[in-house]
Parts: C-alpha cells; sequence; structure tokens
C-alpha cells in the first residue's frame, strides 16, 4: 500500500518537474545537457537511490547497450555518465502531448519502428549526435523486460555499431523495477547496481554482439541468483 501511495506520488511529481525541464530546455537552448543532469540528481534523491557499481564505465565508448526494466534506468545512467548521452527511444514516445519533448528538446533519437525506412533515419541520426560529440545510448532489448529474465536483443544495435565502428560498452543495470514500476505505479526506495563490462570493438566480420548478449545474459542470470 505504501509503495503504491509512492508511485502515485512520483508521478505527480514526475509530472511537474518534466513539464519545468521541457520549458527550461527550450528557454535555455545552449544548456539542455545541464538541465538534464540537473533534474536526474534531483530524482536521485527524492527517489532515494543508492548506487552499487562494479566495473569501470569507459567514457570513450560510442555506444552503451543496457538491459531495460523501468524508466528508473535511464536517470540512473544520465545520473552515472557525464556525458551528454543521445537515447533512442520509439517514436510513441516523442508523439505523446507535450511530453514526448522530453525527447524532443534535448535532440534525442525516436525511432518508428513499424516502419521500414526507420533503420535509416536511426542511421543518419546516429551519424549527427556522434559528430558532436554524444554517445549513442541504447537498450538492445528494445522494449521493457519483467526483471527476470533479458529479452532477446534486436538487431537495431548491431546495425549501427557495425555501420560506424563503435566502441561499445555493455552494462547491466539490477534492481531498477523493483524500485520504481510505472506499470504497476509503485515506488520504494532502495539500491540500484550498476556493472560495467569491458567495452568491445564492433566488428561485422565477428560475432561480436551475440558474445556481448551472451556476456551479459550470463551477468544478469548470475545477479538474480
Amino acid at each position: 500500500m505504501l509503495s503504491r501511495i509512492r508511485g502515485i506520488i512520483v508521478l505527480i511529481q514526475f509530472t511537474i518537474t518534466v513539464a519545468i525541464v521541457v520549458v527550461g530546455m527550450y528557454t535555455f537552448r545552449k544548456h539542455t545537457h545541464k538541465i538534464i543532469k540537473c533534474w536526474m540528481k534531483i530524482q536521485m534523491y527524492l527517489l532515494g537511490i543508492k548506487l552499487e557499481i562494479e566495473g569501470t564505465l569507459d567514457e570513450s565508448c560510442d555506444l552503451i547497450l543496457m538491459n531495460h526494466q523501468s524508466l528508473l534506468d535511464i536517470v540512473v545512467m544520465e545520473y552515472i555518465h557525464k556525458k551528454n548521452l543521445a537515447w533512442v527511444a520509439k517514436k510513441e514516445i516523442s508523439n505523446l502531448f507535450f511530453f514526448g519533448h522530453i525527447i524532443k528538446a534535448p535532440r534525442m533519437i525516436s525511432i518508428d519502428r513499424e516502419n521500414k525506412a526507420g533503420i535509416i533515419h536511426l542511421l543518419k541520426e546516429v551519424k549527427d549526435r556522434l559528430s558532436l560529440g554524444r554517445p549513442i545510448a541504447m537498450f538492445p532489448e528494445g522494449t521493457r523486460s519483467t526483471g527476470d529474465n533479458l529479452l532477446s536483443f534486436k538487431s537495431g544495435a548491431a546495425m549501427v555499431a557495425n555501420k560506424y565502428n563503435l566502441k561499445v560498452q555493455p552494462a547491466i543495470i539490477i534492481n531498477t523495477r523493483n524500485i520504481l514500476d510505472s506499470k504497476k505505479l509503485t515506488a520504494k526506495p532502495g539500491t540500484v547496481k550498476v556493472i560495467f563490462l569491458d567495452p568491445v570493438q564492433a566488428d561485422k566480420k565477428t560475432d561480436w554482439f551475440k558474445t556481448v548478449e551472451k556476456d551479459m545474459n550470463e551477468v544478469f542470470n548470475k545477479e538474480k541468483k
């Protein structure tokens, strides 16, 4: 019951603060990254999140691949990473009335998974963000899982990495769904564990993507046990 009450409070808080952030980003266009970072720090504090980090974040990597359970995954990675990440999100989010601007204002990347031309658009957008020094952040599962296991990886992340010969950092995020579940509308304080795996150089001549999927599954399953 208490987690449900906290969930409702978080929803109200998100609604208000996201609106403020969107207005702030359009008002101060040159400072969108600073505004996002500030908002993420506030969220970590208000949600009562503690971090446990294993492994080393390599900020020279061009692409970060993470498992996806909760909106909190984005909050946590934005809080940890110093660079101006360009997140890849499904077009349905950017199409949301007003709140879709949380994707549009900071020039994140939205893709239409139902459109065959979507991958061409994705590659073009990725090239643009990389030219601005922005690492790409993707969820290779393509959608949120239940948190019990990883979903099969989609090919989009591999195509992007192979096309531009990107240096990739895989990461596993543990316990975010238990802390913030937007579907059940529950929230509670807790510890999020982030495990950074060794960076990998993308190469279409190798099976690096399958190896990354295998390694991420092994780490995730070990942590769940």
